[in-house]
């Protein structure tokens, strides 16, 4: 009789790093948007010391919203890879 404690491990056997290869070769382009915004968190982190007269809940809506383009935008990108690999590069049988 079967149980689902029966079920192997051997899937579940993948370490934090392989599983992050194989979810970047399924969509590339989600590492991308999050290398992007950690890049412009690190740049207004950076520039949070030169802001001048810019108050700083101003400078932290602009980062924010920089930051939000920037991975909605690598997910846009991403949707249109990704469906024009299904639908247009495979070969029509």
């Amino acid at each position: 009789m079967s149980t689902d404690s029966d079920i192997t491990l051997s899937t579940y056997d993948e370490t934090s790093g392989s599983k992050l290869a194989r979810k970047a070769k399924e969509a590339p382009f989600v590492p991308i948007g999050m290398a992007g915004f950690a890049a412009i968190v690190a740049y207004g982190l950076y520039k949070l010391k030169h802001r001048g007269n810019t108050k700083m809940s101003v400078h932290l809506i602009h980062m924010r919203v920089g930051a939000q383009g920037f991975v909605v935008g690598a997910m846009t990108i991403g949707m249109l890879y990704s469906m024009y690999r299904e639908y247009w590069a495979k070969p029509k049988p």
